[in-house]
């Protein structure tokens, strides 16, 4: 499917996503701009994988012309857009965490040159855009759901750096926890990069062995520990229950391709980018959702779940959003 976040054939929610004919699809121009994905983690990461999907479909569907670098380091992150930016690209995307002010800098020496880059700051000039990952809204029902499920009354969370939109997911997540069990213990454990299974890994036994028998797994790895330990595990950004079928029971998921596309259909009408595109990512744009597996929780929360996620789509309810450093 190319417009769509990745579902499994398993009984997932039904969610409706609007991922399909997009509202901001690209007008026709006589030929797709082009553009560089810049990724600073290997494409096989979670959340670069997200992004490197939309990519490879927008150009799959001759949307775009799509090149891309992986592994970049902070220190070559700039270089790398200055020669995406000297080779005539006309959209660059990317991640900017590690590299705002730098990222920034380049931006304004290129202002010909569209950015539109994961940020924890702000818009910048006319072709300086950000987006936020923005799953909290799934995050907040898997938490709900393991709430209800956890028999030690302890859950964990591994994350990767405490940046506010990891922070946000992992708060999420506790709040969906506390809403239904206030008694619940939370433990949280940060790996300090993007991109260490075997160290998410080793932050989830650590948090079994003090108690936790459902664990969050915002880095991927860590549903390694959980599977080993023979316990349940919660994914995010991605579907990970086809890998670990009986370990994965819910996943917070996030779909990048509706930002993609407006920001595709900015630079193919020629409008500035510098804007923030976070909220065409949300659950209630149809940008992101909850997948899980009919059956492992009770049905009572399945349930008292679903109803407070049809809450979130109207706009009746909105998840805390959350970014100090949660403990």
């Amino acid at each position: 499917m190319t417009r769509n976040l990745m579902m499994s054939r398993r009984n997932v929610l039904a969610s409706g996503l609007a991922l399909g004919v997009s509202a901001f699809a690209p007008a026709v121009r006589a030929a797709p701009i082009k553009v560089a994905g810049i990724h600073a983690s290997p494409v096989e990461n979670a959340w670069n994988s997200v992004l490197h999907k939309a990519l490879q479909d927008a150009a799959a569907e001759g949307a775009i012309e799509y090149v891309f670098s992986e592994g970049v380091s902070g220190t070559d992150y700039p270089r790398a857009m200055r020669e995406y930016a000297e080779q005539g690209v006309e959209l660059i995307i990317g991640e900017a965490y590690a590299v705002e002010k730098q990222a920034r800098d380049v931006a304004a020496d290129y202002p010909e040159t569209a950015f539109v880059l994961g940020s924890s700051g702000k818009e910048a000039g006319e072709n300086f855009g950000v987006f936020g990952t923005w799953n909290h809204d799934g995050a907040y029902l898997a938490g709900m759901l393991a709430g209800k499920m956890t028999k030690s009354n302890v859950v964990g969370s591994v994350g990767a750096i405490p940046i506010p939109e990891v922070n946000m997911l992992i708060n999420a997540f506790a709040a969906g926890v506390k809403a239904v069990n206030p008694e619940a213990k939370h433990l949280v454990a940060f790996i300090g990069t993007f991109f260490d299974p075997p160290k998410a890994r080793e932050a989830g036994l650590a948090q079994i062995d003090a108690g936790a028998d459902i664990l969050f797994g915002e880095r991927i790895g860590t549903a390694d520990a959980a599977k080993e330990r023979g316990l349940k595990s919660v994914g995010s950004l991605i579907d990970y229950t086809p890998r670990y079928p009986e370990t994965v029971f819910a996943n917070a998921l996030w779909g990048f391709r509706p930002i993609l596309d407006a920001a595709i259909a900015d630079v193919s009408a020629g409008n500035p980018v510098g804007k923030d595109y976070t909220a065409f990512g949300l659950l209630k744009e149809g940008g992101s959702d909850i997948a899980y597996v009919k059956g492992v929780a009770p049905a009572d929360a399945e349930a008292a779940m679903e109803a407070k996620r049809a809450e979130i789509k109207s706009g009746a309810f909105e998840v805390p959003r959350i970014t100090d450093e949660p403990k």
